[in-house]
């Protein structure tokens, strides 16, 4: 046999020896993968309306005989099995978003730990509102408006931008400020709130908010953000503090130690609302600015649905503003709500107004 065959017949038991090798390798996988446990339904990410029950089914390989099986919502055991039969678990009382469906699962020999997670999203469409100019006030054109709310004939507004970023009491007939502080010029200002006698303020970037005296303004403390990603709205439920980070989520922290309790997203008919920002909390809602967007939304805190869409167009005069600058950064943010008087008051960063509104059906 020439050398140049028994090269050739080499090379050929060696291609032989790998194909051999890979069939073996992927049968090994094959058999380990037909012996593990699954999920059949739902599918990752599967979407469904909030109220609509979940089919929860494994997928279950022939030689595996299932003891226990344990399944929880977000960490919450909804039922257990002594076997592999498919359940339906409730959504109704849920708030809407991502939610991470566990299962433990038992068998003879071994103890397993599935997750999966699905969306649910809002199946209501928001009622329409416009509205009505009651009054207008003056309202100071340094102002950045990052958050307002109203106490006891005064607002309490928190502006930002680096260098111009302020806390300050207004008068609310003309507009100027009875009292002020100015922040830092390396932080940019955001959303603030009212808690007994002190004042809570978020800052954008700093990854941190500060606490101050209500009356004095002297700053008290600062505290870190848990897992929000931006300080950007905040308002006071009387319990817990909420925050926005311009996302489509709501954090609801301890009103003392600041820490984050727990977290809602926020979902319309359409899907999830983005951009929230200046927040307030009126009669058991959560009324919010959408950054850049000329209307309010109004948010269930225990679902994250979206009841109510407010329409705000046409309040700012057409062309006040000249510059493409300063129309895409000015725009609307901040509300204000008299809950002795039951008055609404909505206005923009730089805007000259603060109006004074109330809400018009679009039935």
């Amino acid at each position: 046999m020439h050398s140049g065959q028994v090269k050739k017949i080499t090379q050929l038991v060696s291609v032989l020896c790998l194909l051999l090798s890979i069939l073996f390798i992927s049968s090994c996988k094959d058999q380990a993968g037909s012996s593990a446990i699954g999920f059949k339904f739902p599918e990752q990410y599967q979407s469904l309306s909030l109220g609509e029950d979940i089919k929860v089914e494994l997928d279950v390989p022939k030689d595996a005989n299932i003891t226990s099986a344990t399944y929880l919502l977000d960490g919450k055991v909804v039922i257990t099995k002594n076997n592999a039969d498919a359940v339906m678990i409730k959504t109704t009382g849920q708030s809407v978003g991502i939610k991470l469906i566990t299962a433990i699962v038992e068998t003879e020999d071994k103890k397993d730990t599935l997750t999966t997670n699905i969306e649910l999203r809002s199946n209501v469409k928001p009622e329409l509102y416009g509205y009505k100019i009651i009054k207008t006030y003056s309202h100071d054109t340094s102002s950045y408006t990052q958050g307002l709310e109203y106490h006891n004939g005064r607002l309490l507004e928190s502006t930002g931008r680096e260098g111009h970023s302020t806390l300050r009491w207004v008068d609310i007939a003309s507009g100027k400020a009875l009292q002020r502080t100015d922040l830092d010029k390396q932080y940019f200002g955001e959303g603030s709130t009212l808690v007994g006698d002190k004042i809570v303020m978020l800052t954008y970037k700093a990854n941190m908010g500060m606490v101050y005296d209500a009356k004095t303004f002297k700053q008290l403390s600062t505290f870190p953000y848990q897992t929000s990603r931006d300080g950007w709205g905040l308002c006071y439920d009387g319990k817990q503090l909420i925050m926005s980070d311009g996302s489509n989520r709501l954090y609801f922290m301890d009103k003392d130690t600041y820490k984050d309790q727990h977290a809602i997203d926020v979902y319309d008919n359409e899907g999830m609302v983005d951009s929230i920002n200046e927040l307030e909390y009126i009669d058991g809602k959560i009324y919010a600015n959408i950054y850049t967007k000329n209307y309010l939304v109004v948010i269930d805190p225990s679902s994250g649905i979206v009841e109510k869409k407010i329409d705000l167009s046409g309040l700012l005069e057409d062309g006040y503003f000249k510059t493409e600058e300063d129309i895409s950064n000015n725009v609307l943010n901040g509300i204000a709500w008299d809950k002795q008087g039951k008055r609404l008051f909505v206005t923009g960063k730089k805007w000259p107004k603060l109006f004074e509104i109330s809400l018009v059906s679009k039935k």
